[in-house]
């Protein structure tokens, strides 16, 4: 189990736009190619089958939190120190 644990599971705000550009445009040139192809051979069961392995690299190439998606981490807070009870000021009524 300490196999599974270490293994990184998230991504930067860059790198999930990278991740989406990426995506976008491997569906999109997979679709045109798919439906040129499709057109010239007559089948639109060609069409979907190159959708598909489009579909399939970009899964592979997108879902995973690779490192290039790791490079400009958030620098986070240091969490406040809530064990001190809060001083009440008395003000005039």
């Amino acid at each position: 189990m300490d196999f599974f644990t270490s293994i990184p599971t998230h991504i930067d705000y860059v790198g999930q736009a990278k991740a989406e550009k990426l995506y976008r445009a491997i569906i999109t040139l997979f679709s045109i190619v798919g439906f040129i192809w499709g057109y010239i051979v007559q089948q639109f069961s060609q069409s979907v089958y190159i959708l598909g392995a489009g579909f399939l690299l970009a899964a592979i190439l997108t879902l995973p939190p690779w490192p290039m998606y790791r490079r400009n981490p958030l620098n986070w807070q240091n969490p406040k120190n809530t064990d001190e009870k809060p001083s009440s000021k008395k003000g005039k009524k």
